[in-house]
C-alpha cells in the first residue's frame, strides 16, 4: 500500500534529509547539543508536514502545511550554519545538506504556490519592485501602501 504523499519527489528527498541529518548528528553531544536537536526536529517537521498537507483537502490547508515545511527547511539551513561555525558541521557536509533543502525549498515554493503577487506600484519607490509577504492583510496595505494585489 503506498500513500500519496508517499509519490512525491519532494517527501522523498526530505526523507533522505533526515537520512543525512540523523548521520550528521549522531556524533554531536555537549554545547551543540541544543542546535543538534534542533536540526533533528526542524528535519523531521519537513516530512511530517509535507504528509499531513498533501492529505488535506482544501487547498488553503494544504498550502499552510506545505508553507509550514518549507519554513522547517529554511530552519534546518540556518541550524546547518549554526552547526558549521561551531566546528560541528564540514563545509562538505553543510554544502550537502544544503544542495538537499534548496530543491526541497524550491519544491516546496511550487506545491504551496499562490498563483498571485503582491507588490507596491512602481512609482513610489522611483520605479522600483517591492515584494510582500502575500499572506499579510493586503486591504490594509493597500489602504496604508498603495498596494496592488495581482492575480494571473
Amino acid at each position: 500500500m503506498t500513500f500519496s504523499h508517499e509519490k512525491l519527489d519532494v517527501y522523498q528527498l526530505a526523507l533522505q534529509y533526515v537520512a543525512f541529518a540523523h548521520s550528521v548528528c549522531a556524533s554531536l553531544n555537549g554545547a551543540r547539543r541544543h542546535a543538534r536537536d534542533q536540526l533533528l526536529r526542524s528535519s523531521q517537521s519537513i516530512p511530517l508536514n509535507i504528509a499531513e498537507g498533501n492529505g488535506k483537502v482544501s487547498v488553503a490547508d494544504r498550502r499552510r502545511y506545505f508553507e509550514i515545511a518549507r519554513g522547517s527547511a529554511l530552519e534546518a539551513a540556518a541550524t546547518q550554519d549554526v552547526l558549521s561555525v561551531t566546528g560541528a558541521l564540514t563545509e562538505d557536509q553543510n554544502r550537502q545538506g544544503k544542495q538537499m533543502l534548496d530543491r526541497i525549498v524550491a519544491m516546496l515554493t511550487k506545491l504551496g504556490g499562490r498563483g498571485y503577487t503582491v507588490r507596491e506600484e512602481p512609482f513610489r519607490y522611483g520605479g522600483s519592485m517591492i515584494d510582500f509577504d502575500p499572506d499579510a492583510d493586503s486591504e490594509r496595505h493597500v489602504a496604508e501602501w498603495g498596494i496592488v494585489c495581482e492575480t494571473p
